[in-house]
């Protein structure tokens, strides 16, 4: 009887321990499975925060990427332009003598029509030497037209390519900016680039404002103080209209 309960106790205790063994292990599990599952969700928001700074910078390198060739382009059309204009003024100015020494020619073949059917021989003298002082007076008027055509035409492309010159730094300006501006880490270091960058763009627009100014001006800008362009006012003329003789104002329009 003593040795049947004796065996019930140890059965018991055995039971016991193996229920506090289940326990234990039981425990063990499940705390590993949290430590897991919570380094998974650690994992799973680094992942989650790296994948949306990549996404912020690739958003940012493209909008940087697009605003670099749309400066590029600004800046070749302008170029463009800039030489048209120039072009443009270098054949109206050669127009413009052509048509001088075509006009004083004709003159003076038609004077010599006069002289060739003059009997008289003190006439024909007289003639004679109206006609060279008619034709050195042409060749003179056409010389200053001329020069002063070519003169014109290279101020204006002096003046754009100074002009040019600052719109291209400008733009290299404008290209850091946006380089910096992805860089960027602080709240307050992104404003002040955004501030800068946004000054840039207005002095790339005044630029532009003041080519277009040069060129439809054709003679020049003037400053303002506040540093924009204006086109230069026309002088008055004091010549008879349609003298092609008035040299008062040599190769430029002026106002009556």
């Amino acid at each position: 009887m003593a040795e049947q309960k004796e065996s019930s106790v140890l059965f018991s205790l055995k039971e016991l321990m193996t229920l506090e063994e289940d326990r234990i292990k039981q425990e063990e599990d499940q705390k590993r499975a949290a430590e897991e599952a919570a380094a998974r969700a650690r994992a799973e928001a680094e992942r989650r925060v790296r994948e949306e700074e990549e996404a912020r910078m690739r958003a940012e390198e493209d909008r940087r990427r697009a605003e670099d060739l749309r400066t590029r382009e600004e800046a070749a059309r302008l170029e463009a332009i800039r030489h048209g204009e120039v072009e443009k003024a270098r054949v109206e100015a050669e127009n413009q003598a052509r048509i001088q020494q075509l006009r004083h020619q004709q003159e003076h073949e038609r004077e010599l029509a006069l002289v060739t059917h003059d009997k008289s021989k003190k006439r024909l003298v007289l003639i004679a030497s109206g006609i060279g002082v008619t034709a050195v007076i042409g060749m003179v008027v056409a010389g200053v037209v001329i020069s002063n055509s070519l003169k014109k035409a290279h101020d204006l492309e002096s003046q754009l390519t100074a002009l040019q010159a600052q719109a291209d730094e400008n733009n290299k300006k404008m290209s850091d900016l946006n380089e910096k501006l992805g860089k960027a880490t602080s709240p307050e270091e992104r404003a002040a680039l955004e501030q800068e960058l946004e000054n840039a763009k207005k002095k790339q627009a005044e630029l532009a404002t003041q080519q277009a100014s040069v060129k439809s001006g054709g003679g020049g800008v003037v400053r303002t103080g506040g540093g924009a362009a204006t086109p230069r006012a026309l002088p008055k003329c004091k010549c008879a209209a349609g003298d092609p003789l008035c040299s008062e104002i040599p190769g430029q329009t002026c106002t009556p």
